[in-house]
Formats: C-alpha cells, sequence, structure tokens
C-alpha cells in the first residue's frame, strides 16, 4: 500500500479523528486491504470539532511515526472571540451564558483597548489549559472529567505567542490572527485576553492556517476526497523543521 501524507481543510463538525476514520476507509476501499485497521493513519495534532482548517494527516508506518514532531511546531490560528459571554468547554458547543447582569446595557470596549490587550499577550506567558481537553488527569482525559462534572485541575504550561494580529471589531466580535508554540490552547488565550480587560469571552470560531511551513492553501477539502483520488493525493517529501 502506497504511504505518504496528505493536507486536510477539516470542515467544522468533523472531530480530527472522524477525518483519520474517513482516509481509512477510502485507502481500504483503494488498496482492497481487507481489514482497514491493519492500515495505520495518525494526524498531526487535534482540531476540536466547530474548529475548520489544516490537519496534517499520515499514512504508513514510515510517516506516522513522525506524527509527533508536528505537535511542537508553531500554529497560526484565525479566531473570533465573543466578549461578555461565557462557554462551559470555551467554544460554541458548550453551556454558553450572557455575563452581563439582566438590563443591563453594554458597555463595548474600546479599540485602543482592545489592540492594547492583544499586544500584552505577545511573549511568554503561563496559561492553564481548557478543562475541556485531551490532556490526561489521573489516567483520565480532562475532558471525560469535565463532562461528568467533576474538578478538573491542569497545571500551568509556559506558551509562546509569536505574533497577535488584530483583524476587526463589531461588538461583540473581536477577530484576531495569532501564531503560537505548539501546546497553547487558543480557547485559553481568548479567555486571557478577555480577563484582561476584566470581562469574559468564548471562541466562536477558529480556523487553523497553518502548521510549521504547511498552510491550509494547500489542503484539499473532504469532497475532493475519494477512493479513486487518495492514493495519488499521497504527498512523499516530508518538512520536519519548523
Amino acid at each position: 500500500m502506497e504511504e505518504g501524507y496528505l493536507l486536510i481543510d477539516k470542515p467544522a463538525g468533523w472531530t480530527s479523528f472522524d477525518v483519520v476514520g474517513y482516509v481509512r476507509k477510502l485507502l481500504k476501499k483503494s488498496s482492497g486491504v481487507p481489514n482497514r485497521r491493519a492500515i495505520k493513519v495518525g494526524h498531526s495534532g487535534t482540531l476540536d470539532p466547530f474548529a475548520t482548517g489544516l490537519l496534517i494527516i499520515f499514512v504508513g508506518r514510515s510517516y506516522t511515526s513522525k506524527a509527533a514532531t508536528f505537535l511542537h511546531m508553531d500554529k497560526t490560528y484565525r479566531a473570533i472571540m465573543e466578549l461578555d459571554s461565557s462557554s462551559s468547554s470555551g467554544d460554541p458547543e458548550g453551556e454558553i451564558k450572557s455575563d452581563l447582569p439582566l438590563g443591563a446595557v453594554a458597555h463595548p470596549p474600546k479599540l485602543q483597548q482592545i489592540k492594547d490587550s492583544l499586544d500584552k499577550f505577545i511573549g511568554q506567558y503561563d496559561q492553564i489549559p481548557p478543562a475541556y481537553s485531551a490532556i490526561k488527569v489521573n489516567g483520565q482525559r480532562a475532558y471525560k472529567l469535565a463532562r461528568e462534572g467533576k474538578p478538573v485541575v491542569l497545571a500551568a504550561r509556559t506558551v509562546n505567542v509569536k505574533k497577535i494580529e488584530f483583524i476587526s471589531y463589531q461588538y461583540p466580535q473581536i477577530e484576531f490572527e495569532t501564531t503560537v508554540s505548539g501546546g497553547t490552547y487558543i480557547r485559553s488565550l481568548v479567555e486571557d485576553i478577555a480577563r484582561s480587560m476584566n470581562r469574559t469571552a468564548f471562541t466562536q470560531q477558529l480556523r487553523r492556517l497553518r502548521i510549521g511551513n504547511y498552510s491550509v492553501e494547500d489542503a484539499l477539502t473532504i469532497d475532493e476526497l475519494n477512493e479513486h483520488t487518495i492514493t495519488g493525493a499521497l504527498t512523499k517529501t516530508l518538512e520536519v523543521n519548523d
């Protein structure tokens, strides 16, 4: 069976494992391998179901063995944060509530305050990952504990925000683009930015644009993949230096 990797533009509503499973199914049909579980497929780092954008899919043992390297690469995202509301999961899939008092009139922050708050986070800072994350706590995924209503205490980790570029602002939404070190959670970054303005926020939309030197502009959509095109779409040469 052919080996290589694919750049996929993940659609909203799909988990990263949904994409892995779909690619494995297409490869099974294409190659005629009777047991699709025998086909080694992995990915470059989880994208939340609500998020879209670049996912690198590795096919074959010699490529899946390199997947962990991509977890540490810088990543670029475009995000929309929604002010004065919070979500139990930090995204649109959680329980969302307004944090304005009932009947209160919103006082949107000034544009300069927003730009200053974004700039504050350029550089290294200690970030607490979201409770709804795949980090293991005593052998269990944090998101599983959070869904069961159990307390989740995660240690802060040092992350590096290498760039934040303001894009647009129309209250209550702020759009920005950021390049961050591997392991940075944009949902936590959004909440931290809002907290610096004495407000709350959650990540309304998220799109991953780059992983290292790989761009979503070069990615295939799910609709462009089928059992006839998938083998020809596999690329062989990997750039593993960030």
